[in-house]
């Protein structure tokens, strides 16, 4: 049994640099950016004493709206050493999705950087709080957003109303180190440390409440699962505001010495250069994300021999796409992993030396100090070996529940401190389990999490629309795609292209049907429930005959 660490997520980064100073922790190849492990200790104690400067306590939640960047691996070590709670936002997010996360989270700081992929993150937040046009730094009162107060710009220009990343830096010579400490020995590993949103079964996004506890232990166990060490070097282009990113990647390099190499956006080009230029042992990513490094022109002249492990996740794992992988990559020890947010993530993941058949076909046996079982749905009643029923787990990873919806929290989190995931699995005799499927309606396109029901209600906003279904359906590249089912209000008229350019900058590109159906009814079942199912076989026939 491996023990619990029972460690802050900024002890843990103290500990490494203490037993490891030389050795280099953050590297950004494209930047010439390198920090050893006491540099790196260094920096977010900088970083920290800023937070506190600007007057941040113990709880207060700060939200990141940010790509791979430097300062984002700084801000999550920093905000865990002043025991503030960091809130990851999605990239993709637009002005409704931000503003529903910064009102539900009771967000008081927002970092942000500038764009991303031709979105204004400037532009967008003052049209959501136009007061910070006129405010002074850290004194910000919105009556939308009555909690937030300060809102940190990740760079050196200067924009109304905001501190800059260099004002952070500069005023943290006003904290001692002792007063750092004495906060730092404030902290506790069961207390909240990370907030993500992620979908459920029911609403809108929900802020995941995770401690030091669920993501220290869940990052080491999952790179000890893959057999990383302090002479690794993980290419990570994985988003940091998912957990793949800021847990598997990041503590799994830092809670095991090996080093971080990110990827700013990810580009399947910069990742074969940068593993080549640094040598990397590791790299994790997507199904879509290995094909497309796969197909990069002139990939057979990339020296990727170093390529060692790694994690795919996200979606299902394509047989021919990991034997490319181990093939061509050189990954020979790639491994996969299933989770869920409220899971910190990963339940299960697959041994480096499992047969191919197992890497694609399961995905793994439970992680150390974790248990799974599989159940018969809407029961606690385990099903015999083989046999289908709802993958549940329990053990340090699973979260402290949902903020601010203990009705939600309550649905999948049993008293016991067993978590149901609403997925379908089979688990072997051996422990190995396969994800057959879905008891929730929960859309997975390359990797992230869309809920139906929150496409919905922004479609609902439509002046035409006067009922819309929105269902997952077949998407060759990214696993599932968005179709809207919808039912205009009488003597209106609504096309597929105003539809969506009515979503442009509302929501993610990611969450904008690619069909689009008008109907005059649904499929309904005997007590008027929707079949959502009968939609789903109705849009595929459809693709089948245009294809044909």
């Amino acid at each position: 049994m491996v023990e619990l660490i029972e460690r802050t997520l900024g002890q843990i980064l103290t500990d490494t640099a203490s037993e490891q100073p030389d050795r280099e922790a953050l590297v950004y190849s494209d930047r010439g950016l390198r920090y050893t492990y006491s540099q790196f200790e260094e920096h977010c104690k900088t970083v920290a004493k800023g937070l506190m400067s600007l007057g941040i306590e113990k709880g207060e939640h700060l939200s990141i709206w940010a790509s791979n960047i430097p300062e984002w691996v700084s801000t999550q070590f920093a905000s865990a050493k002043v025991g503030a709670v960091l809130v990851t936002v999605n990239t993709n997010y637009r002005s409704a999705e931000l503003r529903y996360l910064l009102e539900q989270s009771d967000t008081t700081t927002l970092l942000l950087m500038d764009k991303y992929k031709g979105t204004s993150y400037i532009d967008t937040l003052y049209e959501i709080v136009p007061e910070l046009k006129t405010s002074v730094p850290g004194e910000l009162y919105s009556e939308a957003l009555p909690h937030l107060r300060r809102v940190i710009y990740l760079g050196e220009e200067r924009y109304p109303g905001m501190y800059n990343w260099t004002d952070l830096l500069e005023q943290a010579t006003t904290v001692s180190d002792d007063a750092l400490q004495r906060r730092v020995d404030t902290l506790q590993p069961d207390e909240v440390i990370n907030m993500q949103y992620t979908s459920g079964t029911t609403g809108f996004p929900k802020g995941v409440m995770l401690t030091h506890r669920n993501i220290v232990n869940n990052g080491y166990n999952v790179a000890n699962r893959m057999q990383l060490g302090n002479e690794d070097r993980l290419c990570i282009p994985v988003p940091f505001f998912h957990c793949f990113g800021c847990v598997m990647s990041t503590i799994a390099c830092v809670t095991t010495g090996a080093t971080m190499v990110p990827i700013q956006e990810f580009d399947p080009k910069v990742v074969l250069q940068t593993v080549e230029k640094e040598k990397c042992t590791a790299l994790h990513g997507v199904p879509t994300m290995f094909i497309a490094e796969m197909n990069v022109e002139g990939f057979e002249t990339y020296d990727l021999s170093t390529l060692r492990t790694g994690i795919m996740a996200g979606s299902n794992c394509p047989i021919e796409v990991m034997k490319g992988v181990v093939d061509k990559m050189g990954l020979k020890e790639m491994t996969i992993a299933y989770g869920q947010t409220e899971a910190s993530p990963v339940c299960t993941q697959t041994q480096v030396d499992d047969p191919l058949q197992l890497r694609v076909e399961t995905v793994g046996r439970a992680l150390a100090n974790v248990e799974v079982k599989i159940v018969q749905p809407g029961t606690e009643e385990e099903v015999p070996r083989g046999e289908q029923g709802e993958f549940c787990t329990r053990g340090y990873h699973v979260m402290s529940g949902y903020y601010n919806n203990q009705e939600a929290t309550d649905a999948v989190l049993q008293p016991d401190g067993w978590l149901h995931t609403g997925d379908l699995a089979v688990m072997d005799d051996d422990g190995y389990c396969k994800i057959t499927g879905r008891l929730k309606d929960m859309i997975i396109r390359g990797g992230e999490n869309i809920y139906p029901r929150e496409i919905e209600e922004f479609l609902y906003t439509h002046p035409a629309i006067q009922d819309v279904q929105v269902v997952g359906v077949p998407d060759e590249k990214y696993g599932e795609a968005v179709s809207a089912w919808v039912l205009l209000k009488p003597h209106t008229s609504l096309t597929e292209d105003e539809l969506k350019s009515y979503c442009f900058n509302k929501i993610s590109p990611f969450k904008v049907p690619r069909d689009v159906y008008f109907v005059d009814e649904y499929p309904m079942t005997a007590s008027g429930k929707i079949q959502k199912y009968k939609l789903r076989e109705q849009a595929i026939a459809k693709s089948q005959d245009q294809k044909s």
